[in-house]
């Protein structure tokens, strides 16, 4: 599915920035959103919200909009060995709303799904395998990212360097989506 995205990103800031399990309802979020963006691709129903132009603003403004302040709260989160790791990371409902309206979601999920074909000769069939097969990858693939940052905030003991880390990985949120959108709107 190519680089990381926006809610990648995200994750493994917030498992640098606040740990794993402080994390936990945020990576639900990330993956319920995800999924439900896998089922509007698989039944179309993204065909409908594309063709609504200020929709798609809208919601690419609101993302955008959200992304830079998680972006800042992953940068300024406490950090150090005495940091509280639980400084109200985000829940749920935020990495939900992310996901459904990260624009390379759709792209990528919408590639992978239209690519491949499971089983040729029953189309509902291919449908539930593709299903079930993508779920698996949007929770391995997001857990694993929010290990990856939880795993690498305990190298960070210095506050320094924790600092850093953090700031670094809100940058790289930021030049993602801002990637996502030069490709998306710019070079079309």
């Amino acid at each position: 599915m190519g680089s990381p995205g926006p809610a990648t990103m995200s994750l493994a800031g917030l498992g640098t920035a606040f740990g794993f399990r402080p994390s936990l309802g945020y990576l639900l979020g990330i993956i319920a959103g995800t999924t439900a963006v896998l089922f509007m691709i698989a039944t179309g129903v993204t065909t409908l919200v594309l063709a609504q132009p200020l929709l798609v603003t809208a919601l690419t403004i609101l993302a955008g909009i959200y992304i830079l302040y998680l972006a800042w709260k992953i940068a300024t989160a406490p950090v150090g060995p005495l940091a509280l790791r639980s400084d109200h990371p985000p829940a749920f409902i935020p990495g939900f709303s992310l996901a459904i309206a990260n624009p390379k979601a759709f792209a990528a999920i919408g590639a992978v799904y239209a690519s491949h074909t499971l089983v040729a000769d029953n189309l509902t069939v291919d449908a539930v395998y593709k299903l079930v097969a993508l779920t698996l990858v949007i929770v391995i693939v997001n857990t694993v990212w929010l290990a990856f940052g939880a795993t690498f905030s305990r190298v960070l003991k210095n506050p320094v360097v924790g600092r850093a880390a953090n700031i670094l990985f809100a940058t790289l949120m930021v030049l993602s989506v801002g990637w996502a959108l030069i490709l998306e709107y710019i070079i079309v």
